[in-house]
């Protein structure tokens, strides 16, 4: 029989042992108890902070705490991302971001996280991407387009979101897979290869369909081919990858969001749940509708094997063209 002594030297050391959990342990269960910062890593009025700013309206309702958008434009994407995942990992500073800083950027940059510095949370959809001709361009049909540039290697300019952008690299594993050589100029974001684009300084406009839409429907530029598979009803001349035969590598625009690696699991649940009930809503099914992009949710699980297939896929594209990390 163990004298009570021993016992409480066990109990004792259990404790200790455990000790560190409890708090953990505790803290879930009563999260939140302040307000939660989401780390935006672009500018205020695009569409990434447009879609996190609406998420974080809806989901105050069942956090029954503020949610605060916190700004953090520079970098590509990449500063944000960093201040996000080196924060504490209580669940209270999150990084909600599209795919580029996470997948692309990290091929072209040295950037301080990893995919072991982050946990992914959920992501709510995608919205292709759109290579645009001139109006003058020969060709009105995707096919058109990349019979043109295939005819005509390095006859062709293209704008895109910079060296190791997503757009960048969804357009160069387009060309490698049809064979055209075009020659890639990089500029700061969509709005950046928009204005050079519409000024005539390049001839096919790389970017995001919602920033080229306005000028579309202005007949100021054609455009003919998405990086997504499937077609998009608000571009009815674009032809998807799938028309084309070239389905298997389509490349989009797609937001998700995470949080600091080591933040308890219990916590991320949570997260995940009311995030995943907020993009659920049809008040956030109407504002995608609008900024054209799709409505496609996904789960944490679901969320950490895309990015893991993404940037693998893109790193043999990025190989390809012999991007370097600068």
């Amino acid at each position: 029989m163990l004298k009570p002594i021993a016992i409480l030297s066990q109990i004792a050391a259990l404790s200790a042992a455990l000790g560190p959990a409890f708090p953990a342990m505790a803290a879930s269960k009563q999260y939140p108890v302040k307000p939660v910062i989401i780390v935006v890593p672009a500018p205020r009025g695009g569409g990434t902070d447009i879609f996190a700013r609406e998420l974080a309206k809806i989901v105050e309702e069942d956090l029954k705490q503020a949610v605060i958008i916190d700004n953090k434009p520079r970098g590509g994407g990449t500063d944000g991302v960093s201040k996000a995942v080196s924060a504490d990992p209580d669940g209270y500073t999150l990084a909600f971001v599209w795919n580029s800083p996470l997948t692309a950027k990290p091929l072209a940059a040295h950037v301080s996280y990893t995919p072991q510095s982050y946990q992914a949370v959920m992501s709510i959809g995608f919205s292709s991407y759109v290579l645009c001709a001139q109006p003058g361009f020969p060709g009105e049909t995707a096919q058109d387009f990349i019979n043109e540039l295939k005819a005509k290697p390095n006859g062709y300019t293209v704008g895109n979101d910079g060296v190791g952008g997503t757009m960048h690299l969804a357009s160069e594993r387009i060309f490698q897979q049809i064979g055209a050589k075009v020659q890639a100029i990089p500029y700061v974001g969509s709005t950046d290869t928009a204005r050079n684009f519409l000024a005539g300084q390049v001839d096919i406009y790389g970017g995001s369909l919602s920033t080229i839409l306005p000028h579309v429907r202005d007949k100021k530029a054609k455009c003919l081919l998405l990086t997504s598979a499937a077609d998009n009803a608000a571009l009815p001349q674009a032809g998807g990858l799938d028309s084309v035969g070239l389905g298997n590598i389509e490349t989009v625009l797609w937001w998700g969001l995470i949080a600091p690696a080591g933040t308890p699991r219990p916590i991320v649940d949570n997260l995940e749940a009311a995030f995943i009930k907020a993009a659920s809503t049809e008040r956030f099914k109407l504002l995608m509708a609008k900024q054209g992009a799709t409505l496609k949710i996904r789960n944490s699980s679901q969320t950490t094997a895309l990015i893991k297939t993404e940037a693998e896929a893109l790193k043999v594209v990025a190989d390809g063209v012999g991007l370097r990390k600068n």
